[in-house]
């Protein structure tokens, strides 16, 4: 069984996406919420539960709904003598407390489902603000790529062909040798695209939570939090954050691609690309994770076409989500030595970050030295080339001169000298850093 979003029949959303700019705005009654009063009424009898008394503005903050919205749901838990006054609060409101009843009600309610915190939306909604927030709509231009990239080094022939790619909004590959820099190109592409996006906290499907809001991947917006409860704000449900962009190495494995369920609280966890809509979805050191690259292929090639993927939830039922992200697969290794055919043509773009040449990595040290505190020396790193890398054919690497500076850095200090490129700090740092990788 396939559960399809349904069409939103509350009034939350109509009003956005008659501007350029999505905003959630404040559902004004429980009808707006899109959820059940017994949903509501369940997420502040197990608030109370765990804090034994709140008053009823700080029990709308935990819940993220407004106090409007919150007080006639409070009134009938006490005319069904579950909720208590236990005294006033300020600004003529109060403080609320289970009674043993209402004790023993929540406890049976925490068994059904242990999820306590911020309501959740629903996924018809989540839906909507995807489409209306769409990485793919964005297209930037060459200055929006010259801005993201302004404080790194990149070779002007290879951002002559990513800026294309980053504009298209498809995936892409960046392949070539290990330390040149493909984990850092692929985090500052995100921020190419318009900069920041509101999601949910927690969405709800077919009666489940599923958690979206995950801060590991998700950076605040800074301010948004503290004017929550502002009558002109925002629906406090939904978060404004970065597009994210999420990063998997060698650890992705089919399980963090599904819902994660706990069969003990019954709360689900986003998947991975869920959590990386409207942004971009890295996967890093492609070809070796602990799954075959086909399993991935057969699991992705569908949401890749069709930009929507299928997920299961607890209960078994099937629903429709969005697949809406750049996907980026960086990659020690050939492209076609990977995947086959049909995979690499829904990866339009495959963009070789090659080894920098002298000239860049002069330039990559002027760009590192300020990080460590010292002066650019152009004589030092020539000398560097002349003895550690010509002669011994050594390949140059983008990550070399910011990891030897650190090296260096790390010598003065110890030894308490003035931090220098000195022809003979980078001989005694190159014995270290070569010995094992070189």
């Amino acid at each position: 069984m396939i559960a399809s979003p349904p069409t939103p029949e509350y009034g939350t959303i109509s009003a956005l996406l008659s501007g350029e700019t999505f905003v959630p705005t404040r559902p004004r009654s429980l009808e707006e919420t899109g959820l059940s009063d017994s949903l509501i009424e369940a997420l502040i009898c197990k608030r109370l539960a765990s804090v034994g008394a709140e008053s009823g503005r700080s029990l709308a903050e935990h819940v993220c709904l407004p106090l409007g919205v919150l007080e006639d749901r409070y009134q009938k838990l006490r005319t069904r003598q579950i909720l208590s006054h236990k005294g006033a609060a300020a600004l003529n409101d109060y403080v609320y407390g289970l009674t043993d009843q209402g004790r023993e009600y929540t406890q049976q309610l925490i068994e059904l489902c242990g999820y306590s915190g911020p309501a959740p939306v629903p996924l018809s909604e989540y839906v909507t603000s995807v489409d209306a927030q769409t990485i793919t709509a964005e297209a930037p231009k060459r200055h929006h790529l010259e801005h993201a990239f302004e404080d790194i080094s990149v070779d002007p022939a290879m951002f002559a062909r990513m800026g294309p790619a980053v504009n298209s909004g498809a995936g892409l590959f960046l392949y070539g040798a290990p330390g040149n820099g493909k984990t850092t190109l692929a985090e500052r592409i995100t921020l190419c695209f318009g900069q920041e996006i509101w999601i949910p906290r927690v969405l709800l499907a077919e009666g489940e939570f599923i958690k979206l809001y995950d801060p590991a991947y998700h950076i605040t917006v800074p301010g948004s939090a503290g004017q929550l409860m502002r009558q002109d704000a925002h629906d406090p449900r939904w978060i404004k954050v970065r597009r994210p962009t999420v990063i998997v190495g060698g650890e992705l494995t089919m399980d963090s691609l599904e819902i994660r369920h706990n069969i003990h609280t019954h709360v689900s966890e986003a998947p991975l690309q869920l959590k990386s809509n409207c942004g971009s979805l890295l996967i890093d050191d492609f070809g070796r994770q602990r799954m075959d690259p086909l399993e991935l292929l057969n699991r992705w090639i569908v949401p890749l076409e069709k930009h929507h993927d299928y997920l299961t939830l607890g209960s078994g039922v099937k629903i429709q989500v969005p697949f809406d992200q750049l996907i980026i697969f960086s990659t020690n290794l050939e492209p076609k030595d990977l995947v086959d055919e049909a995979f690499l043509r829904r990866i339009p773009y495959k963009i070789n970050v090659p080894d920098p040449e002298e000239e860049e990595f002069h330039r990559l040290f002027a760009f590192a030295a300020p990080a460590v505190g010292c002066p650019y020396d152009r004589a030092a790193v020539q000398h560097l080339l002349e003895k550690h890398y010509r002669p011994l054919h050594r390949p140059l690497r983008r990550c070399h001169p910011r990891d030897l500076l650190l090296q260096i850095h790390n010598y003065c200090s110890y030894n308490d000298l003035p931090m220098e490129m000195k022809p003979e700090y980078f001989d005694l740092v190159v014995e270290n850093y070569f010995t094992v990788v070189g």
